[in-house]
């Protein structure tokens, strides 16, 4: 009778707990743990939150659970590249544009500043960028050149340094040259070149217009990655784009809508022209920059390999590479060469191979204004500049079709000949003075579109 006494009592207490516990819910596990059990029947605490969860079902036998490895905690870094900058311009926008003037695009001089990347000796691009810089500033333009260098390469360098190389390697530019964006001074029209310049362009400030000079259609650089969708992105901003081809403008207006305008490459005729030189009968010149996968080496080598089995006495030489490259024919090898070699090479030899499976080189406007018959593949580019027959060869992107149209040149002399002198004609109006009358006037375009979307207004900033 005293345990059932005792068992009564209990249970009095356990199920007046109960009503506790259910009065203060969740709280009840807040109750010291003496107490939960003293109100308890069975003598235990409440459960807490992780002990009501259910417990993982055990691995079936025989299965081993692998250990995860230890972690390292990694603290924030500053991000040093193009991704932020084209991030920052996704989540902010573009910085503001000034107000433009009135009538600021018909005004004598502007204040232009050219946005590059990274370059080095030999770069056709940036060549073409600093030709037409150097001749605006020669009509009285102001004209700048910022460097964008987010991955570092050139980091070592001091932007005296810079400029000296950009006036040995290119074109003697009298403006200052800066390394990043501290010193900013704003401009009426910044001009962003390069892919990975334009979302920094896009993010400067005090400014009256931005353009993009395109030199070719850069997504078709990169495989389907990072790059590409970023150098895609480039063109869907509203920058007034003035590209280095009527095949490149009709390209960004029809896939991007973009706006744009087309400029010709120029040539310099005081460095590339015919020479009082004997021109050889038996000489292929080959530009084989294997670095640039858009100039299709392997199927130019392909197809000098053909045209050796046929004709094993024809001179090959090979030239835009430091390096030797493995073929399958004996070669002479040049590397890379100055402006003034290249002419003297052009000026001697039979025929030129250029290949370009983007927007066309510069290079076979420079052979054909030495008098070199040249050959490019058909159905890119070359037939917006050159026409479908009648200044170059033009071959499909078959090394058997490219072989027939060299050995035509060697072997048909009238050929030869009249494709010479059609390329010397053809050339002649294609000058660098030409080339600039173009772009600046895709600049003042640039600044007039401006002016037209923001309805004249005068002072103050506006919103890109």
């Amino acid at each position: 009778p005293g345990q059932s006494a005792r068992w009564s009592a209990r249970s009095v207490v356990h199920h007046g707990g109960r009503r506790v516990f259910s009065a203060l819910g969740s709280r009840a596990e807040r109750l010291p743990d003496p107490l939960q059990r003293r109100l308890s029947l069975e003598g235990r605490g409440q459960a807490t939150a992780a002990q009501r969860a259910p417990a993982a079902e055990p691995a079936p036998a025989g299965e081993a659970i692998p250990a995860l490895p230890a972690s390292e905690h990694i603290d924030q870094m500053l991000p040093r590249d193009d991704y932020d900058v084209a991030a920052r311009v996704w989540r902010e926008g573009p910085a503001p544009l000034l107000n433009p003037l009135p009538g600021m695009a018909e005004r004598e001089r502007l204040r232009l500043a050219l946005i590059i990347p990274p370059f080095s000796r030999g770069s056709g691009g940036h060549n073409t960028l600093l030709q037409l810089l150097t001749r605006l500033e020669q009509r009285g333009h102001t004209c700048s050149v910022w460097l964008a260098d987010y991955h570092g390469h050139m980091r070592e360098l001091w932007p005296a340094v810079l400029r000296h190389d950009i006036r040995e390697f290119f074109a003697p530019l009298q403006g200052p040259v800066y390394k990043g964006f501290e010193d900013w001074q704003g401009a009426d029209v910044a001009i962003a070149t390069g892919w990975q310049t334009v979302h920094a362009t896009l993010g400067l400030d005090n400014c009256r217009a931005r353009a993009y000079i395109v030199n070719d259609h850069e997504p078709e650089f990169y495989a389907a990655s990072t790059e590409q969708a970023l150098a895609e992105d480039t063109y869907r901003h509203d920058l007034h784009c003035i590209a280095a081809s009527p095949w490149l403008r009709d390209l960004l207006i029809e896939r991007y809508g973009a706006s744009a305008d087309a400029f010709q490459l120029g040539v310099d005729g005081a460095t590339y022209h015919p020479l009082p030189l004997e021109r050889r009968r038996d000489t292929i010149i080959y530009y084989a920059r294997h670095s640039t996968p858009r100039r299709a080496v392997p199927i130019g080598l392909m197809a000098l390999a053909e045209l050796h089995r046929r004709m094993p006495d024809v001179r090959i030489v090979l030239f835009g590479t430091d390096k030797p490259l493995h073929a399958a024919f004996p070669y002479e090898h040049l590397g890379v060469l100055s402006t003034e070699q290249l002419a003297r090479l052009y000026a001697e030899a039979t025929a030129g191979l250029c290949l370009s499976l983007t927007n066309f080189s510069l290079m076979p406007k420079e052979m054909l204004a030495c008098g070199l018959p040249c050959v490019e593949l058909a159905g890119v580019s070359a037939e917006s500049i050159f026409g479908d027959d009648g200044v170059l060869d033009l071959a499909s992107l078959e090394p058997h079709a490219i072989a027939s149209a060299l050995e035509r040149l060697i072997v048909d002399r009238e050929r030869w000949e009249q494709r010479s002198r059609a390329g010397i004609e053809f050339v002649a109006s294609h000058t660098w003075e030409h080339a600039t009358d173009e772009v600046e006037a895709g600049l003042r375009h640039a600044l007039s579109e401006r002016e037209a979307r923001a309805g004249g207004l005068s002072t103050g900033a506006h919103g890109a």
